[in-house]
């Protein structure tokens, strides 16, 4: 698991993988999700570097999955198949059910990504409000 001093390397890690979007705080995301109780930033190094990432946490009824980041130069080697597998088992550790995650409806890379290891669309629409 990532702590305080990380988030600079995970942040950096996450503008690389091109996950970062400029309306949100990702310093703040990585802050809070340290902070809860049933949250976590787990990391894979190699030397010293961050080289990915995967956000996980348990609202109490669902897992969720956010910030998962290879760095581009490692992709396609199993990394992020890794860091989805320790996201399942700190879920799975909990007790909780089901994992879901959200991914943007132009990444067709992503969602091939995450239809191999298993992962099905479902029939809903996320809805969305800003309270910052």
């Amino acid at each position: 698991m990532l702590a305080a001093a990380d988030a600079d390397a995970a942040v950096a890690l996450w503008q690389a993988a091109g996950l970062t979007r400029p309306w949100n705080d990702t310093h703040a995301d990585f802050a809070r999700a340290l902070a809860g109780p049933a949250s976590a930033v787990l990391g894979l190094r190699d030397g010293g570097a961050l080289v990915a990432t995967v956000m996980v946490g348990d609202d109490g009824h669902r897992g969720w999955v956010y910030y998962l980041a290879v760095d581009p130069v490692r992709q396609r080697g199993g990394l992020g198949r890794l860091m989805m597998a320790a996201a399942e088992d700190w879920l799975a550790r909990r007790g909780c059910p089901k994992l879901n995650l959200m991914v943007r409806g132009d990444n067709a890379q992503a969602r091939g990504f995450y239809a191999r290891l298993g992962y099905e669309l479902n029939d809903v629409v996320t809805l969305a409000k800003r309270l910052d």
